[in-house]
C-alpha cells in the first residue's frame, strides 16, 4: 500500500511538471507570435512610407519643365505644398517603424532569451529534485528488502541450531557450529534493521522537504516567471499604442498644412495670371468699309486699310523673293473665322479650281509652326505676341542686370584686394589681380551690349503697343503696313492661322480656296519650287510601331505597321520628318516609329 501511495504522489508531481512545462512553452510561443506581429507591422510602415515618398517625388515638378512654370498658380502651389506635407507624413510612419523596432521588437527579443533560460533553469531544478527523492526511495526499498532477507536467514539458522541441539546423534562440534551460524545471522539481521531504520528516517526528512519546500519553491518561481511574462506583454501592447499616439500631433500638423494649402487656392488670382500670361496686346479690329460693286463701278478690288488681305495685283508688283511675316491673330482656333478669305467672284474661283492642281501647304509655314511648338524661337522673341514679347524681353534684361551686378561686386572685391596688396606687398602681388579685372571688364562690356540690344527690341515693342486711349482700327491696316514687301504667296504661307501661343491651325475648305485661287500663279510656282522649300531626298525608311493621330499642323497621321520614307532624322527634339507619297509629308514622334537609315543616304539625290 505504501508503495502504491508513493507511486501515485510521484506520478501526480510529474504530471504537474508536464502541465506547467506545456503552459510556459505556449506562453513563450505567444510572446514570439506577438513579436512577429509587431515586426510585420513595422515592415508595413516602412514600405508604406517608402511608397508615399516615391509618390510625392513622382509628382514633384520637374526642373525646366512646363510644370515648374505652372507653380505661379495658387492651385499648383497648393498641390506642391500638399506633396511636401505628404513627404513629412511619410516621415512620421518611418518614426513609427523605428520606435516599434527599438521599443518593442528589440526588447521582446532580449526578454525572450532571458525567459527561455529562466524557464529551463526552473524545470531543471524540478527534475533534479524529483530524481533525488526517487533515488532515496529506491535506497529505502533496498535496505528494507535486505533487512527482510536477513531476518528470514536468521530464523532459518535458529531453527537449524535447535534441531541440531536436540539430535543426540550430532556431535558437539556440529552443534557449536550451528549455534555460531545462528548468532551471526541474528547479528546481520540486527545490522540490516539499523540500516533500514536510518534510511527510513532520512527518506522521511527528504520527502517532507521535497513536498513542502523544494517543489512549492519551484512552482512559485514558475508562477512569478509567468506573471512577469504576462506583464511584459501588456507593457508592450501599451507601448504599441503609445508609439502611434506620439506621432498624431505631427500627423495632425501635416493634415492641417494640407488643409491650409487647399484654402489658399484663389481662383480669381489664377485666372488673372492666365490673362496676364497670354495677353497679346493686339488692337481690336475696326469696322469693315463698304465696297461698291454696282453698275458703273470697277470690278477690280482696291487695297484699303480695311482689307484683311492683300490683293493679287499687288502681289505681282512686289518682288518675288520677298518673305512675309504673318501677324499672330488672336482667337484663330475658330477656323471658320480666318482673316485671309479672298472675296472674289465664285465663277473665277470655280474655273481656277477646275484648271489647277492643288498644291501642298507651304512647308515653310509647317516647319516654322512646328519649331514654335517645340519651344525654339528667335532671340528677339518676334514669334510671340507683342505683350508676351515685351515680358520676355524685360525678363532677359533683368537677368542681364543681375549678371552685371554680380560682375560689379566681384570687381569691387578684387579692387579692394589689389589695394590691400599694394599697401602690404608681403600679402600678395597686386599685378596678379589685373588679369581677372580685365576679364571682368570684358564680361561687363559684353553683357551691357546684350542689354542695349534687348532694350532696343523692348523699345520697339513698347512703341508698337496700343495705348488705351487710341481709337480702335482695323487689324489689317497694321498688318499691311508691316508686310508691305511681302508677296501674296508669302502671306498665304506665313499667315496660316498663327495663334498667340505659336500654334498653327488650318481649315480644309479655306485652304483649298486659297490654293485654288493661286494655283496657276507664276509667282507661287517660282517661290514654292525654286525657293528654300525643295523636295528633300529620302535618307531611309521607317515602320510605324504605334498609331499616331496627327491633329496639329505640320504632323502627319500614321497607322500601326505602315511603311514610310524618312526625309529628315531626329535633331534631338523628339520628331522625325517622314513622307508617304509625293504630296503627304510631315513630322511624327521618333518614339512611334522604327527608323532604318541608309548608310550612304547622306547627300544622296534620290527622290520619291
Amino acid at each position: 500500500m505504501m508503495e502504491e501511495r508513493m507511486g501515485d504522489c510521484w506520478s501526480y508531481t510529474k504530471d504537474q511538471f508536464d502541465n506547467l512545462e506545456k503552459h510556459t512553452q505556449s506562453g513563450i510561443e505567444f510572446v514570439e507570435r506577438y513579436t512577429k506581429f509587431v515586426k510585420e507591422r513595422s515592415e508595413i510602415e516602412i514600405n508604406y512610407a517608402k511608397q508615399i515618398r516615391n509618390l510625392s517625388k513622382k509628382y514633384q515638378p520637374k526642373k525646366n519643365s512646363r510644370e515648374e512654370e505652372e507653380n505661379k498658380y495658387t492651385s499648383c502651389r497648393a498641390f506642391l505644398s500638399t506633396l511636401n506635407e505628404l513627404n513629412d507624413y511619410a516621415g512620421q510612419h518611418e518614426v513609427i517603424a523605428e520606435n516599434l523596432t527599438s521599443q518593442i521588437i528589440a526588447e521582446l527579443s532580449r526578454y525572450l532569451t532571458e525567459l527561455k533560460a529562466e524557464r529551463k533553469s526552473h524545470f531543471h531544478d524540478g527534475r533534479k529534485a524529483q530524481q533525488h527523492i526517487e533515488s532515496s526511495w529506491k535506497q529505502l526499498e533496498a535496505s528494507k528488502r535486505r533487512f527482510e532477507r536477513d531476518c528470514k536467514e536468521a530464523d532459518r539458522a535458529q531453527q537449524y541450531f535447535e534441531r541440531m541441539d536436540a539430535d543426540i546423534n550430532v556431535t558437539k562440534a556440529d552443534v557449536e557450529k550451528a549455534r555460531q551460524q545462528a548468532q551471526m545471522r541474528h547479528q546481520m539481521a540486527a545490522d540490516s534493521k539499523t540500516e533500514y531504520s536510518n534510511f527510513l528516517t532520512k527518506f522521511n526528512q527528504e520527502q517532507n522537504e521535497h513536498y513542502h519546500t523544494l517543489i512549492p519553491n519551484i512552482f512559485q518561481k514558475l508562477q512569478e516567471m509567468e506573471e512577469r511574462r504576462i506583464e511584459r506583454v501588456g507593457m508592450s501592447m501599451k507601448t504599441y499604442a503609445e508609439v502611434d499616439r506620439e506621432v498624431l500631433p505631427i500627423v495632425g500638423k501635416c493634415l492641417d498644412g494640407m488643409t491650409k494649402a487647399a484654402e489658399s487656392i484663389e481662383p480669381k488670382t489664377d485666372s488673372k495670371q492666365v490673362v496676364e500670361s497670354y495677353k497679346s496686346g493686339f488692337e481690336p479690329p475696326g469696322e469693315v468699309e463698304f465696297e461698291d460693286y454696282g453698275p458703273g463701278q470697277s470690278m477690280k478690288r482696291t487695297v484699303s486699310e480695311t482689307s484683311l488681305s492683300n490683293s493679287r495685283g499687288e502681289a505681282k508688283e512686289r518682288p518675288s523673293g520677298g518673305k512675309s511675316k504673318g501677324k499672330l491673330w488672336p482667337f484663330i482656333k475658330n477656323k471658320n473665322k480666318s482673316p485671309k478669305q479672298n472675296k472674289e467672284p465664285l465663277s473665277n474661283r470655280f474655273n481656277e479650281f477646275m484648271a489647277s492642281k492643288p498644291k501642298m501647304t507651304c512647308l515653310r509655314s509647317l516647319r516654322r509652326g512646328l519649331s514654335l511648338k517645340l519651344g525654339s524661337g528667335p532671340e528677339d522673341f518676334s514669334h510671340l505676341p507683342p505683350e508676351q514679347r515685351r515680358k520676355k524681353l524685360q525678363a532677359k534684361i533683368d537677368d542681364f542686370n543681375k549678371d552685371i551686378q554680380k560682375e560689379m561686386d566681384q570687381k569691387d572685391a578684387l579692387t579692394k584686394m589689389k589695394g590691400v596688396y599694394e599697401k602690404n606687398p608681403q600679402m600678395g602681388d597686386p599685378a596678379s589681380v589685373d588679369p581677372r579685372l580685365v576679364e571682368i571688364a570684358m564680361n561687363i562690356e559684353k553683357i551691357q551690349s546684350e542689354v542695349q540690344k534687348f532694350e532696343g527690341w523692348l523699345a520697339e515693342v513698347e512703341g508698337r503697343l496700343p495705348s488705351k486711349s487710341d481709337p480702335p482700327r482695323r487689324q489689317s491696316g497694321l498688318y499691311e503696313t508691316q508686310n508691305s514687301n511681302s508677296t501674296t504667296v508669302g502671306n498665304n504661307c506665313a499667315q496660316d492661322r498663327e495663334s498667340p501661343d505659336g500654334s498653327y491651325t488650318e481649315e480644309q475648305s479655306s485652304e483649298t480656296q486659297v490654293k485654288v485661287a493661286i494655283a496657276n500663279t507664276p509667282e507661287f510656282d517660282d517661290e514654292f519650287d525654286d525657293g528654300d522649300e525643295e523636295t528633300l531626298p529620302t535618307i531611309g525608311t521607317c515602320k510605324a510601331i504605334y498609331q499616331f493621330e496627327g491633329h496639329n499642323e505640320g504632323t502627319i497621321s500614321v497607322t500601326e505597321g505602315e511603311l514610310l520614307y524618312v526625309i529628315e532624322e531626329d535633331k534631338g527634339d523628339g520628331w522625325t520628318r517622314v513622307r508617304r507619297n509625293e504630296e503627304e509629308e510631315g513630322y511624327v514622334p521618333t518614339s512611334y516609329v522604327e527608323v532604318f537609315l541608309e548608310p550612304n543616304a547622306k547627300g544622296a539625290m534620290t527622290y520619291i
